[in-house]
């Protein structure tokens, strides 16, 4: 049988010469479409789409107005949006006043490190006293030994010193940056999509998923290391698209006015000082300061990054994009992500740096001095040595790590809810904390990190989506998620052996909202589609969202620790395995 690249092309296209690759036509059988040739501008920097003209028509708009909406639809949308979820957020914040599964270390962590500068050795049973004497407690002043790095906990320590040592207290910034991490999606879905609606609807989904929700209501660093990472790709995204605009302004354009590829241009210009990746090295040195899986996500978006860079000076016409990226481009994205994130991570230690070295310190702050004297490496500052010292001996306890714990779980059932975490529980009797007195039996009160199980289950599918688009595609935007979603879920399938949760999994949910977001937009139909497929597309993503948002509402109480019946929270444990 004769290949697709071989047969007669009678379609409108490029000549002969520049017909696609033979790989091309053999990916068409899985749904490969070639990208239309377009206007190389076009092509670095997408114009953003606008709603139908019909739709002004519609509403009644002129002209001028419905060009305004469109202007102040791309920040009024994610404000609104924004607004709500910092409502739903911030609601009875301090309930349950009660430590939380961890918060029993980072809030008290926290607390040390903004008083002390390095974190202290509490005693076991002190939590009681903790919410009874609040910042009137007595703080300790032996150093404890602790496994991760200081950022989260001085993020979590911002709001304690605010407001206060309770639960209001240090769950303040984690409800900001959650709140503020809806606002920074729509923006980045609009910038990634192109497209206004989709970017607030993905926002709009990271709203009302149920462990965003819980980890933006708890005082724990996962929720601190997603925004950072989230924060960083929007940083790259900006990135890409000035570098790509100085790209495109660079080339030479012809007698009709029209932009064309320039090999000499795409593969020799410079695209200058980009501070925006500076930016983005910043925000991943604070996600590795909170969290050491930061490194992962650091690697991965670099990675990206300079991939990116490769396809754009592929579209202005390098013939050896990959040389001209080697030559031009990696070391200053090197230097502006690297270097920066390591040291940032180091600054985040200056508390523990400046602690005294007399033993009233931090913890192993005077090994230098004591046990590590000696050696090949004693040339070095003693507060090097001893951090370094530290760092190896909490990557030995990471990697070491094997406790078993009730809600440990397999990262392999994470995508689909396996194993929720269980942050509280009680048992109230009729007429007591928010049970209603007409109940015949005991009340449950619970706050479950559980990912809203329709948004989960329609990723799954989503996730296949973007892959499909990405691989068959070439679609950059699907890849770009799929990074997103690999950085943060795939180092954990190397350490299933250790005991690891699923709320480890917020720090990717922003990237499975973009992937359903994108998967929606699909369903919707893409521009230039009949009326009767946009209101067939339009009613079944519709159904999807409205059902996402219903669920949302059902699990309400279990993670908002809402006293119900116990009858009807049985009936909210869909799984065996949520209990």
């Amino acid at each position: 049988m004769t290949s697709t690249a071989s047969s007669p092309d009678t379609r409108q296209g490029p000549p002969a010469e520049e017909q696609q690759p033979s790989w091309q036509g053999r990916l068409r059988r899985f749904g490969y479409v070639a990208r239309p040739r377009e206007d190389v501008t076009a092509r670095l920097v997408p114009p953003y789409t606008e709603p139908s003209p019909r739709l002004w028509m519609t509403l009644g708009l002129s002209k001028p107005a419905a060009d305004q909406v469109v202007r102040w639809s791309g920040w009024v949308g994610p404000l609104l949006i924004a607004l709500v979820a910092g409502l739903t957020r911030f609601w009875n914040l301090g309930s349950p006043k009660a430590v939380i599964f961890d918060e029993t270390y980072y809030a008290k962590d926290a607390w040390a490190l903004i008083h002390r500068g390095f974190e202290v050795n509490w005693p076991e049973k002190i939590n009681d006293d903790v919410l009874r004497q609040g910042s009137d407690i007595a703080i300790p002043h032996d150093a404890a030994y602790v496994v991760h790095p200081p950022i989260g906990k001085y993020v979590i320590g911002i709001g304690e010193w605010l407001f206060g040592f309770d639960p209001f207290g240090w769950r303040f910034m984690t409800a900001v940056l959650g709140t503020l991490s809806v606002l920074m999606l729509c923006r980045i879905g609009r910038r990634l999509f192109r497209s206004t609606f989709l970017g607030c609807l993905a926002g709009a989904l990271l709203t009302v998923d149920g462990l965003h929700f819980v980890m933006s209501r708890t005082a724990l660093l996962d929720q601190v290391l997603m925004f950072f990472v989230l924060a960083a790709f929007g940083c790259f995204l900006i990135d890409r698209d000035k570098a790509r605009a100085r790209l495109a302004a660079a080339l030479p354009t012809d007698e009709d006015g029209r932009v064309r590829p320039d090999a000499y241009v795409a593969e020799t210009v410079r695209l200058g000082w980009r501070p925006w990746r500076w930016a983005a090295g910043l925000c991943l040195g604070l996600a590795f300061g909170t969290k050491w899986n930061g490194l992962y996500v650091m690697v991965f978006f670099c990675l990206m990054t300079v991939f990116w860079d490769v396809g754009a000076r592929r579209v202005a016409g390098a013939v050896r994009p990959y040389r001209a990226v080697l030559k031009r481009d990696v070391l200053p994205a090197f230097v502006s992500t690297v270097p920066v994130a390591v040291t940032v991570y180091v600054v985040s230690w200056l508390g523990w740096i400046l602690s005294p070295t007399d033993g009233t310190g931090g913890y192993y702050r005077n090994w230098a001095a004591t046990d590590g004297q000696g050696g090949n490496w004693t040339w070095l500052p003693d507060w090097v040595r001893s951090l370094w010292h530290y760092e190896h001996a909490v990557y030995e306890f990471h990697v070491g790590l094997s406790s078993p714990h009730t809600y440990q779980s397999n990262p392999w059932s994470w995508i689909v809810d396996g194993r929720p975490v269980s942050y509280f529980y009680e048992s109230p009797l009729p007429g007591k904390d928010g049970c209603p007195a007409g109940t015949t039996e005991k009340c449950a009160r619970e706050v479950l990190a559980l990912g809203t199980p329709m948004l989960w289950w329609a990723a799954a599918f989503a996730l296949l989506y973007v892959l499909w688009r990405w691989v068959f595609r070439r679609d950059w935007r699907a890849g770009a998620v799929v990074c997103g979603v690999v950085a943060g879920y795939l180092p954990w399938f190397f350490y299933q052996e250790r005991t690891i949760f699923y709320f480890y999994a917020v720090v990717f949910v922003p990237f499975l909202c973009l992937a359903l977001a994108m998967m929606i937009g699909a369903i919707l139909g893409p521009p230039g589609s009949s009326e009767r497929r946009r209101v067939v597309g339009a009613a079944g993503s519709g159904v999807l969202v409205l059902l996402i948002v219903w669920n949302f509402i059902y699990f309400w109480p279990i993670h908002t620790g809402t006293a119900i019946p116990i009858d009807s929270w049985r009936s909210r444990m869909w799984l065996d395995t949520w209990v």
